[in-house]
């Protein structure tokens, strides 16, 4: 039987987390990377998003952690507490988390990552106008930019097609002016 297969028959086809049926996929508790099934869950994908930072957690969506607070599988658990920690601002969370048990080589797998201290923010690429940007969007520069160590000057209003993302750096994006690929600060672009 394969992981998939495993984890799926383990949560009666449905997010170890939510209870969501839709798309779900296989998602490997941090740090822990052998994909072995008690080191993996099976979630959906909006809790997919929100866990690996690439959707802003959205505490309504993430009461269904009142119910999964009690599985038995490590893996959820972790995860679990992870999520509470990092939405502690929230009174029903801090309420969560006081109830919470979780045994020394779990709680010390919880820890582990260091996402328990994070907040519940998620830095995103945003334009100018706060919009979030994404591989492959169009944007539109707000101001004539110098580009360093070229004799290319991009102009107001030009547009940048099939952006990248910079993946260390959410103030920065990569994209084509003029045939050369150049590093851009969001803070000078607007989606187009």
């Amino acid at each position: 039987m394969s992981l998939e297969e495993t984890l799926m028959s383990r949560s009666g086809n449905a997010c170890e987390l939510c209870k969501s049926t839709d798309t779900l996929s296989v998602y490997e508790v941090p740090p822990h990377t052998d994909q072995q099934t008690d080191e993996c869950i099976l979630v959906c994908e909006k809790c997919k998003l929100q866990l690996t930072k690439k959707e802003e957690l959205d505490s309504a969506h993430w009461a269904c952690l009142n119910d999964s607070m009690w599985s038995e599988v490590p893996a959820v658990q972790v995860v679990t507490w992870r999520l509470l920690n990092r939405l502690r601002d929230q009174s029903w969370a801090a309420d969560a988390l006081e109830m919470m048990y979780l045994d020394e080589p779990t709680l010390a797998w919880a820890k582990a990552t260091g996402d328990h201290e994070n907040s519940s923010d998620v830095q995103l690429h945003r334009d100018a106008n706060g919009q979030q940007l994404h591989d492959g969007d169009s944007v539109v520069l707000t101001k004539t930019l110098d580009v360093k160590g070229s004799s290319i000057s991009a102009k107001l209003g030009t547009v940048v097609k099939n952006i990248r993302l910079v993946a260390d750096n959410f103030e920065q994006i990569e994209g084509k002016i003029d045939g050369q690929t150049i590093v851009i600060l969001t803070k000078y672009l607007r989606k187009g």
